[in-house]
């Protein structure tokens, strides 16, 4: 009976552990050798989420001196946009470029780790402050990345 009851607790878990996980989303590129990749709209979605965070800045600094209720509403709504496209950057290049684009047999490999882990950075001085100077920063460093990753020729 006790080892009835032992097989059916791991069972539940199991299964509940399965629902939990397979319940997570999943935000990056697979991790397996797919062979689809389009680095340079990655680079270019990144430089969107980039506008939309200048965006979050200035409309966080016109929002800030006021305190009615809808423009404090409306304040929080864009620091939580512009934490949400800082994250999705440090995603990108966590999950994607550094994980799958950056390998340890090019020849300017460290060249490379230092520029997108800049980016890294640079989102994260973005989420932690709301000064335009950051958010221009971190489009220079994700701009630093095109000469990795250029346009499809057609």
């Amino acid at each position: 009976m006790k080892d009835i009851k032992k097989m059916i607790f791991l069972i539940t878990f199991t299964v509940f552990g399965s629902v939990l996980l397979l319940h997570q989303p999943v935000n990056a590129h697979c991790q397996i050798p797919c062979g689809i990749y389009d680095d340079h709209a990655r680079v270019q979605s990144m430089l969107e989420d980039t506008a939309t965070v200048e965006k979050s800045v200035k409309l966080i600094a016109e929002l800030a001196g006021e305190s009615d209720a809808q423009s404090q509403n409306q304040l929080v709504r864009w620091v939580m946009n512009k934490e949400k496209h800082a994250q999705q950057i440090i995603s990108t290049i966590s999950d994607y470029f550094l994980t799958q684009r950056v390998k340890p047999n090019q020849k300017d490999y460290t060249e490379r780790l230092i520029r997108h882990h800049a980016i890294i950075i640079a989102a994260m001085k973005v989420k932690q402050n709301a000064d335009m100077k950051n958010a221009k920063n971190l489009k220079e460093s994700i701009e630093a990345l095109l000469s990795y990753y250029p346009g499809h020729k057609q």
